[in-house]
């Protein structure tokens, strides 16, 4: 393992980063009244905010650590992943963040998706709105534990910590800033960190390339170690070229995006919905730049870190790069986009878990008539409870962040993506045909994740493929064999708002 440094000036960086994150997060606290304060900043981002905010709370400590070592271990073979979150990207700005945003504003005011959902279709039976948040924290469990672990990563490799302890302080300080100031500290603070992910990337990445010599000399360096690097056709994990199953499955990312609550959450903020082109523009900027950026840190780390890295710890390419060619203060800022990116995601998981819980099933079965500052507190208190089942979850050392992000990923992509597509587009759909597309779509990739994965061959293909296609068909079929809603739903909702 190559030998890190960590000097005085680089831990002084990242206190001073934590003091502006906290700083930040006690401004908000004094500004949250209530549940829709806390967990959609009144809806009122502007255009700015929301693009970086999205485009920073989906890509995680993936962005830095994930992806990156996938780079580094399987070359251009990584770019069909790339393609597939860019075209993800642009479809979900262009197709459902502007209807997303007027329709849960003109159901019921609705803050949550299992609320929209629950308002969209006059579901009286509850189980709508029930069984889509009880999907929302199982999954979410499992992607903030993804977050917890790269941060654990990190910390181990600076701090020369356990594991164990390096998760807890992870943890710890995600959960910190999240719980005191909520969706607008968690914004505002985005813009921070996604700045500061988008900066580490570019320096990183350029001076990857210098060090081997610009573009040819990463081609000798890729030739040397395997020619397969160099070409996008060809797996270098099983030496063979790809076969239709590998690249649909790494272009499949992208069908996860209509169905991650904490990027929805980020459409359903903004102060005006006429704002949302302007914001689709910057954040494919500063997307494609950052993504390009990962996959030039992964392909140089081949010729910039010494020893060859193998496992889990490919994952911290980024990190060794930082600390070998950057001095103290600069690789300090760097890695604390690498911290950025964590909190930025978690937090934003973390709040929409706690949303769900306290508003889809405590408000929704048990207190109907709670007022706004029981829910706040209550949503505090479900941040805290998920943030350990997380914990608990990534407890293992041997946990890969990739692995973690493509499950929970492909959870929501498939249980929530189709259904959100629909609603939003077809007005003869019902809550008996949501319900089956969630259930449908969800228990697909538990089940092929699970039991069908490890038969090989077809079953290799990404589940969130399977989960997303029978999802719509669930969606197809329920709906047109149940009766069509007698009227359209009130937009007043199933309640109304304290």
């Amino acid at each position: 393992m190559p030998v890190t440094r960590v000097s005085d000036v680089i831990l002084y960086t990242f206190a001073v980063y934590m003091a502006a994150v906290l700083t930040i997060s006690f401004v908000a606290w004094f500004r949250n009244k209530s549940l829709k304060d806390y967990i959609l900043a009144g809806r009122g981002l502007g255009s700015f905010v929301t693009a970086i905010s999205a485009q920073a709370s989906d890509m995680s400590g993936w962005l830095l650590l994930a992806l990156p070592g996938a780079a580094y271990a399987f070359g251009l073979g990584y770019i069909w992943m790339v393609i597939g979150l860019a075209v993800g990207t642009y479809l979900n700005w262009l197709i459902v963040a502007r209807r997303l945003r007027e329709q849960t504003q003109h159901y019921g005011d609705a803050l949550t998706l299992p609320d929209y959902f629950a308002n969209r279709f006059g579901d009286k039976t509850r189980l709508l709105r029930g069984i889509s948040a009880l999907m929302i924290l199982v999954f979410f469990a499992i992607y903030v534990s993804s977050s917890f672990v790269a941060g654990a990563e990190l910390f181990k490799s600076l701090f020369h910590v356990s594991y164990f302890w390096a998760l807890v302080f992870g943890a710890l300080t995600v959960m910190s800033y999240t719980f005191i100031g909520g969706f607008l500290a968690v914004a505002w603070n985005d813009v921070l960190q996604g700045a500061l992910m988008f900066f580490a990337l570019i320096v990183v990445g350029l001076l990857g390339l210098a060090f081997v010599g610009g573009i040819s000399g990463l081609e000798h360096t890729l030739n040397a170690v395997n020619n397969g690097l160099l070409h996008p056709f060809f797996n270098v994990g099983t030496n063979t070229t790809y076969t239709w199953i590998g690249i649909v499955s790494l272009l499949a990312w992208g069908l996860g995006y209509p169905g991650q609550p904490h990027i929805l959450a980020r459409f359903m903020a903004i102060k005006d919905p006429k704002g949302i082109p302007a914001a689709r523009r910057i954040a494919m900027f500063w997307v494609i730049v950052a993504l390009l950026g990962a996959m030039v840190v992964g392909l140089t780390g081949l010729g910039v870190v010494s020893h060859p890295l193998d496992g889990n710890d490919r994952e911290r390419v980024f990190i060794y790069m930082a600390l070998k060619l950057l001095p103290s203060v600069a690789a300090g800022i760097c890695l604390s986009g690498i911290l950025a990116a964590i909190m930025s995601t978690a937090s934003a998981q973390l709040l929409v878990a706690a949303s769900a819980f306290a508003e889809d099933l405590y408000r929704g079965f048990f207190r109907h008539k709670a007022g706004q500052r029981e829910l706040l507190w209550v949503g505090r208190l479900a941040l805290l409870g998920v943030a350990v089942v997380a914990f608990l979850v990534g407890i293992n050392p041997d946990s890969l962040v990739l692995g973690l992000v493509a499950y929970a990923w492909a959870g929501f992509g498939a249980a929530f993506g189709p259904a959100i597509i629909c609603a939003l587009y077809w007005h003869r759909m019902n809550w008996q045909g949501a319900l089956a597309g969630i259930v449908v779509g969800g228990a697909t990739v538990l089940i092929w994740h699970i039991w069908l994965t490890p038969l090989g061959g077809l079953f290799n293909l990404y589940e969130i493929v399977p989960g997303f296609i029978l999802s719509i068909l669930a969606i197809v079929v329920v709906t047109l064999g149940t009766p069509a809603p007698k009227e359209k739903p009130s937009h007043h909702g199933i309640h109304a708002r304290n």
